[in-house]
């Protein structure tokens, strides 16, 4: 165990206690604003065709208005393979498949039209559990294709 002591002249005890007090006060505030952030991710609510399309947007994306391919499915009890290896893409963008584990999931395949670099061919797979978005990604498909988080991709100019 470690000890440390001081000595501060009572004049000074209480700009020490001011200053200390500051910084807890700085440190909460950090970690609220962290909380309220994630907090609003997890209240997106994707009720319907037009909010599905409204946060691809907010995220950057142009999608065709409608879906290309709609597709339910159960969600198994525990993820296991190609699930944890694809929940490992989402963590990255703050989603967590495994909160919607023996759960009902839709996915909603749209057709996106402003990726960089790529005129044609490029999709956008949103996951939805209980009308919250769970899971997604960028998907080209081909020879040189690639699958990659909802990220809109920085550009160089």
């Amino acid at each position: 165990m470690l000890i440390w002591t001081a000595r501060v002249p009572k004049k000074k005890t209480a700009a020490v206690l001011a200053v200390l007090l500051l910084g807890a006060l700085m440190a909460a505030a950090v970690l609220l604003a962290g909380r309220a952030d994630s907090r609003e991710a997890a209240e997106v609510q994707l009720e319907d065709n037009g909010d599905r399309v409204a946060y691809l947007e907010s995220l950057g994306w142009q999608v065709e208005a409608e879906p290309v391919e709609t597709l339910q499915f159960l969600l198994p009890a525990e993820l296991e393979e190609p699930y944890l290896t694809y929940n490992e893409l989402q963590s990255a963008q703050g989603f967590d498949l495994a909160a919607c584990c023996g759960e009902q999931v839709s996915r909603y395949t749209y057709t996106v039209t402003n990726y960089p670099g790529r005129a044609e061919g490029v999709q956008a797979n949103l996951y939805v559990c209980q009308g919250r978005p769970v899971a997604g990604d960028i998907l080209c498909a081909g020879a040189d294709g690639f699958q990659d988080t909802l990220v809109y991709p920085e550009t160089a100019d």
